[in-house]
């Protein structure tokens, strides 16, 4: 037989339809729970499972469920009265029973301060209505951020300079609740391929910088005030305007940005590995002809390069050959990859990936002399 605490469970799966039909103004009651659990076979357990039902009843308690009873007999229990119905007859009810009163109340006068202010929020709430109530006692502050929003779509400034009246942290600790309702309120003016929080809605927010070395002095003296180790907001790197730079080559470790040879016209970018995706929209670097990529001969090595080749199809590899790698490899393992999709690659830059991909194989970049280099670029 049903009991009380399933009961509960099932009438507290039934609260968000019931929020619903609060915005809605439909009925909702009486609600009925089902239950086709079998009464069982022993008389002292039949009894026992009714005073533990009714226990919880409204009968008992002048709140809660009411049940319904039909007088049967049967052969195991003999005539009893048996619970044929059990549901709540009010909203009362339903609310003490599953101490729901209180952020019922919330939710109502909540849920018409919001459709006061933006109605197109209607759908939302009706899909999430328990999204209003999670987030109760913020909604006074949620409003002005949205407020803000729908009057400023693209404020392009830091969220501490948001001239909200609310607390510093309050976006950055609620920017998923935030944010459902801003595309709601704002979607045509925001960024919808973008997921970080500051970029999607037009805010500015701390750049990763792209740090690059001058390697031709007569450049670092004559636009740089001499200096040939320079790190720049990711930004105004894509901005960036060298004159007389012919040459350009990305590295993927810190250690062989810092020790590449000086040489005429050229800088030299450190990667970060993945991370080199900070500088896909330099479109300035889609002009350059003499463009390399010089990363570890790995799987992950090359699949870099890939991903560089997506942004700049004008770059080539540098030292990531069969030949280099056949006079360094020291027999060293890789990190596994993954990685199904097809790369691009040439045939072969395919052709040894493939090799050490299978093999799990590794060559990284400082196992190669400065010497091989320096005589690969002709220094």
């Amino acid at each position: 037989m049903i009991t009380p605490k399933e009961i509960k469970q099932k009438a507290e799966r039934k609260y968000a339809d019931y929020l619903r039909t609060i915005i809605q103004a439909d009925n909702f009651f009486p609600l009925e729970i089902r239950s086709n659990k079998s009464v069982g076979n022993s008389l002292s357990d039949y009894k026992k499972s009714i005073d533990l039902l009714m226990s919880a009843s409204k009968e008992k308690n002048n709140y809660g469920y009411k049940i319904d009873f039909e007088k049967r007999k049967t052969k195991s229990l003999g005539t009893q009265d048996f619970p044929v119905k059990i549901y709540f007859e009010t909203e009362t009810d339903f609310l003490k029973f599953t101490n729901k009163e209180k952020e019922t109340t919330c939710f109502k006068k909540v849920y018409l301060d919001i459709i006061d202010e933006f109605p197109e929020l209607r759908e939302w709430i009706t899909k999430y209505p328990n999204k209003i109530i999670n987030n109760c006692s913020k909604w006074k502050d949620l409003l002005k951020v949205c407020k803000y929003f729908k009057s400023n779509p693209k404020p392009n400034i830091y969220i501490r300079e948001l001239p909200i009246k609310v607390h510093t942290k309050f976006i950055q600790n609620n920017k998923g609740i935030i944010r459902e309702l801003l595309d709601i309120l704002i979607g045509e003016h925001i960024n919808h391929n973008e997921t970080k929080f500051e970029k999607r809605f037009n805010l500015k927010f701390s750049e990763p910088l792209v740090r690059f070395r001058i390697l031709d002095d007569k450049i670092s003296d004559k636009q740089f005030q001499g200096i040939s180790d320079i790190s720049i907001p990711v930004s105004q790197f894509n901005n960036l305007s060298i004159n007389n730079i012919n040459y350009v080559y990305i590295v993927e470790n810190e250690m062989n940005l810092l020790t590449f040879p000086k040489m005429p016209n050229t800088i030299a970018i450190w990667g970060k590995g993945f991370q080199v995706n900070n500088i896909k929209n330099a479109n300035w670097l889609k002009k350059i002809n003499n463009f390399f990529y010089w990363g570890d001969i790995d799987a992950h090595g090359f699949e870099i390069l890939s991903q560089i080749r997506g942004y700049f199809n004008n770059i080539q590899s540098l030292l990531m050959d069969e030949i280099t790698f056949n006079n360094f490899f020291q027999d060293d393992k890789g990190a596994t990859s993954t990685t199904q999709v097809t790369l691009n690659l040439t045939e072969e830059e395919y052709q040894l990936y493939n090799k050490i991909k299978d093999n799990n194989w590794r060559l990284e970049q400082e196992k190669i002399p400065l010497q091989y280099l320096k005589d690969k670029l002709k220094i």
